[in-house]
């Protein structure tokens, strides 16, 4: 006796109740977002004429070469010692806190060179360092 298969029916899905759910919250959200904007507001911001300050901060400017020499103030050093170096930078510092040092280091400098600089600023006690860069072409 030959029975028939039963007719295989593929399961359907229904998307449209959940397409209907989806544009009622989207309209929900819609409505209930507001577009005030802070522009709207009407304030008065407090002005102020800043002039430039009077009082330079001591400024050391520091260059490490390609191949890791020191220079201040565009004077080459002839030791790359950093105790002896840190001498240097305390005398240019002339024993003021304020100072700060900035650091021009070669992109090809090594990266002791640099290190050097740093640990000659914390022997001749200048905690403001500061580095030197340049802008690249894309970043505006």
């Amino acid at each position: 006796m030959r029975f028939r298969r039963a007719f295989d029916e593929e399961p359907e899905l229904n998307l449209i109740p959940l397409i209907d759910v989806l544009l009622i919250v989207l309209i929900f959200l819609a409505v209930s977002t507001s577009y005030s904007r802070f522009a709207e507001l009407q304030i008065t911001l407090p002005s102020a004429n800043a002039a430039q300050p009077m009082v330079q901060p001591n400024e050391i400017n520091v260059a490490v070469t390609a191949d890791g020499r020191y220079a201040i103030e565009r004077q080459l050093l002839a030791t790359n010692d950093v105790k002896s170096f840190a001498e240097t930078l305390r005398t240019a510092s002339k024993g003021s806190d304020t100072a700060v040092l900035i650091i021009n280091a070669d992109a090809q400098a090594p990266h002791q060179a640099v290190i050097g600089v740093m640990e000659a600023a914390r022997l001749a006690g200048i905690v403001r360092i500061s580095f030197a860069t340049q802008r690249t072409d894309g970043g505006k």
